[in-house]
């Protein structure tokens, strides 16, 4: 009896032991990285993983607790095994598996790029740009200009040629002002033209100077009307070389750029690297395109033009550290999700485009 009994004590002690283990909770790690993690205004986490690891761990009866993290403190603590699973927008990347495990990936997406907002065109946008100070200012520093040459013929053809330049001096100096305007456009209706030597010599002077003065004024005109159109020309991945992109430390994103030997200035956030296009820092900033365009959206009237289509496909998935058991059934239910309709409306809750 007294063996039994320390049998059945035995026995007791280790199954009251392995329910205790069962019993604690997994540790979820998360890190914010909207709209894949974030906390509203009561403090509550939400977003596509969240949403997502919530319905694993209902259909897997999983008990967690989270534990917030820093992006490289949820690298560092999956790896070493100190949480049990990391939830966010982690992408899979070969120097990562092979210090951990990942799940089934539960969303595929690429890098995007983000340029200074585009400037709104139009009917409107031209008249209003040909009423700009700059444009006015053109004009009246060319209209001084023909006053000057008109009044320089007129003196020299106001004796000799009284039919063409005579008259009043508001007469004269009226008719030469029209001379040196229809001379300088190369129109040349040739109703007036100078008899003198010295007339001549103005009026071949001004010939000559007339084809530099209309093409600055046409350049003028048409950097006052279109510079906009010429202001951004980053159109894809392959305009980046040679601009200045911004970028988050230690993500594919800024590994990316490096490969490829671009410019590149590295910010601790998302919301940093934005406004430094914003504020004219940089010329571009280069992310994953669904975290951009939450990120934008959130910038009201300072939202940034995102260019379409993505590049260097990203897949996102969980990470356990190497060797969890629970990596073959946390996939499975992934790819159950994945594929059901839930899935569908979790994404939609968040982000504008579907996917």
């Amino acid at each position: 009896m007294p063996l039994k009994a320390l049998h059945l004590c035995l026995f007791l002690l280790l199954s009251c032991s392995v329910s205790v283990i069962h019993a604690k909770p997994l540790q979820v790690g998360i890190t914010t990285v909207p709209p894949f993690a974030m906390q509203n205004e009561q403090g509550e986490w939400q977003g596509i993983s969240i949403d997502l690891w919530r319905a694993v761990a209902r259909e897997q009866q999983l008990d967690f607790e989270w534990v917030p993290l820093s992006f490289t403190e949820l690298l560092s603590q999956v790896e070493s095994g100190q949480i049990d699973v990391a939830v966010g927008a982690l992408t899979m990347t070969a120097d990562r598996e092979a210090v951990f495990d990942f799940s089934h990936p539960f969303y595929q997406t690429g890098l995007a790029i983000a340029v200074p907002p585009s400037p709104k065109h139009g009917i409107m946008h031209s008249l209003k740009a040909l009423f700009s100070w700059e444009f006015l200012s053109v004009i009246a520093a060319l209209t001084l200009l023909l006053f000057v040459v008109g009044t320089l013929l007129w003196f020299c053809e106001r004796r000799a040629n009284p039919d063409q330049f005579g008259g009043k001096a508001r007469e004269g100096i009226g008719a030469s002002f029209w001379w040196a305007a229809v001379t300088m456009t190369t129109v040349g209706y040739g109703d007036k033209a100078p008899v003198t030597l010295a007339g001549r010599m103005v009026a071949l002077v001004w010939m000559f100077a007339g084809l530099i003065m209309v093409a600055s004024f046409t350049a003028a005109i048409t950097t006052s009307l279109t510079v906009s159109n010429l202001q951004y020309q980053i159109q894809g991945p392959q305009d980046l070389p040679g601009n200045r992109v911004a970028t988050i430390t230690g993500t594919a994103s800024a590994q990316y750029l490096q490969d490829n030997r671009i410019i590149r200035r590295e910010y601790a956030n998302l919301s940093d690297a934005m406004h430094s296009v914003l504020d004219g820092e940089t010329d571009a900033v280069v992310y994953d395109r669904p975290l951009l365009q939450f990120r934008n959206q959130q910038l009201a009237e300072q939202r940034l033009t995102l260019v379409p289509g993505v590049f260097d496909q990203q897949l996102y998935a969980l990470a356990m550290p190497a060797g969890s058991k629970l990596r073959a059934a946390i996939s499975e239910e992934i790819l159950r999700i994945t594929e059901s309709q839930e899935w569908s409306a979790i994404q939609a809750s968040y982000l504008q485009e579907s996917k």
